[in-house]
């Protein structure tokens, strides 16, 4: 059985309709302003950030910490998940 994730906020489901069906507290647009969204990558042992390079063990982990090279700003943007 596949595991599918958010590539906001680290969010698990065994489906992808039922991941994409369900609002992101963690979107870009705010909370609840828009639905998850697949993260295309494999599950993996730890996961690298695209912007500044930093390793987590989740996305979970990874999504909640502010990124100190995030293009929109240090203090607006997430990490976001490397493929």
């Amino acid at each position: 059985m596949s595991n599918y994730y958010c590539k906001y906020c680290g969010y698990k489901s065994s489906s992808v309709d039922s991941l994409t069906s369900i609002y992101c507290l963690r979107h870009p647009n705010g909370p609840h302003r828009g639905r998850h969204a697949l993260y295309d990558g494999e599950e993996k042992s730890q996961y690298t950030c695209n912007n500044c390079g930093e390793k987590f063990p989740s996305l979970s982990s990874l999504t909640k910490a502010l990124c100190p090279m995030h293009p929109e700003e240090v203090t607006k943007g997430k990490h976001q998940p490397a493929l």
